[in-house]
């Protein structure tokens, strides 16, 4: 398994441990002459340190066990794992020249789907909900302007995903269409 920030790691150990170059690059994945030069100084560019006990990839115990013993091995703490680099969820970018039509995709939807909240017209478009809510008030200050266009056409989102907030939207409003009548029934039933 590699580590992140093998160097950073490597000069901590070397300021911080008694551990041997040979130990401290066969757990950071260096060759024993880059441990040398990092500890010499000797590298163009200054590493900042990197403490594997605060990102729990090492262990007093295990530094301690390999300090005693030169032929040791250093392992990695068990139950760590390497951080994922991949996003989660989070903002998509948009390029400059499509956000411009976000807009336009928020009237359209507005139109088409007035029954679908807020939410789901920002995950489709990626709009904030000021500009949902100027919109739908048509207080917008580029209302004149703004030519509804479906989110799909403007490549904002692919139409299965347009199609899924769709059937969620429809499906509330009848979830809440169902309450409703239900309670004018019961008004009626007790008069």
């Amino acid at each position: 398994m590699s580590i992140l920030m093998p160097k950073a790691t490597a000069v901590w150990l070397i300021d911080n441990t008694a551990l041997t170059f040979v130990q401290i690059s066969g757990f950071v994945g260096l060759h024993e002459l880059e441990v040398t030069a990092l500890a010499d100084g000797d590298t163009v560019v200054q590493v900042q340190p990197e403490n594997p006990l605060q990102s729990g990839l090492l262990t007093q115990d295990e530094i301690d066990r390999c300090s005693g013993d030169t032929a040791a091995q250093l392992q990695v703490a068990s139950g760590y794992s390497v951080p994922s680099a991949a996003p989660k969820g989070g903002r998509r970018y948009t390029p400059m020249l499509k956000r411009a039509n976000k807009p336009n995709a928020v009237a359209w939807l507005v139109r088409e789907y007035p029954e679908m909240t807020d939410d789901q017209v920002n995950r489709l478009v990626g709009s904030t909900k000021p500009t949902i809510q100027a919109i739908r008030n048509r207080s917008h200050w580029n209302m004149a302007n703004i030519e509804p266009g479906s989110p799909v056409e403007l490549s904002l989102c692919t139409l299965n995903v347009l199609q899924a907030e769709v059937d969620i939207a429809l499906a509330q409003r009848e979830a809440k269409d169902g309450q409703e009548a239900e309670a004018t029934e019961d008004e009626g039933g007790i008069s």
